[in-house]
């Protein structure tokens, strides 16, 4: 008799994706568990992004499997759409539209009645915590604050597995750490959450658990303790050149 242990959020086994002759991601495999903040973290062009796009079913991959609840990006895409939410790194809003109407259409979007879309709108308010500058156009709005409501856009529909491509890329202090809380108190609300960053620092303080990764290949996985303590490390980052030097 085989033991079903619960489904996990996500299961990448032996993920590989080529781009002509340029081997972007190369034999991934990691998994996250319910309620987990797993982060990639690695430098620019080690392949954070395309793994994120392909687990978010915008790419499809060479070889490999990724399954999102049990379901297959490459089969059912359509059903892995509805348990995930994607947050682009570089994703942009309605410069036209106030924040409040861009977030009322995106609930409109997502939901499937009045009460839902009004339901995901007042959880997306809350989230962004921009208060009155909802009112205001998105265009007057600063990086920071953008940034807010695409976070609070991408998670408003509670989705089972949110995908975070460099949530607080060129933030400055401020705005990072209250993303970062908002990503935390997500979590203890039952979200999974995987995200990429190449801030290690942050990463430390925010992640359960984190793989890394460097020119499309997996050098690591572990909480931040215990992969300090393999490399005999004071931080990420000194974990990171130790483990990448070692191969």
């Amino acid at each position: 008799m085989t033991h079903h242990s619960a489904v996990k959020p996500l299961e990448v086994v032996n993920l590989t994706k080529n781009f002509g002759k340029v081997l972007a991601v190369n034999q991934v495999s990691f998994s996250v568990n319910p309620g987990e903040i797993f982060a990639l973290i690695g430098p620019n062009g080690a392949g954070k992004s395309t793994t994120l796009r392909i687990i978010a079913t915008l790419l499809t991959p060479t070889s490999g499997s990724v399954n999102v609840c049990g379901m297959s990006v490459t089969e059912d895409p359509q059903a892995v759409r509805q348990s995930i939410s994607y947050l682009p790194e570089e994703a942009g809003g309605y410069k036209n539209l106030s924040g409040k109407d861009y977030l009322h259409f995106m609930a409109g979007l997502y939901s499937n009645s009045y009460q839902e879309a009004n339901t995901f709108f007042n959880s997306a308010k809350e989230i962004c915590g921009l208060g009155d500058r909802l009112n205001d156009k998105t265009g007057t709005y600063s990086k920071g604050m953008m940034r807010k409501l695409l976070l609070a856009r991408a998670v408003m529909a509670k989705p089972t597995l949110a995908i975070l491509d460099e949530p607080t890329s060129g933030l400055d202090v401020i705005n990072a750490l209250e993303i970062r809380k908002a990503i935390k108190q997500l979590s203890k609300e039952g979200m999974t959450v995987l995200l990429s960053s190449h801030n290690m620092l942050e990463i430390e303080f925010l992640s359960d658990r984190v793989g890394i990764i460097d020119r499309g290949k997996i050098y690591g996985i572990g909480t931040p303790k215990e992969l300090k303590q393999q490399y005999n490390a004071d931080n990420l980052e000194e974990v990171f050149s130790k483990a990448v030097s070692n191969k």
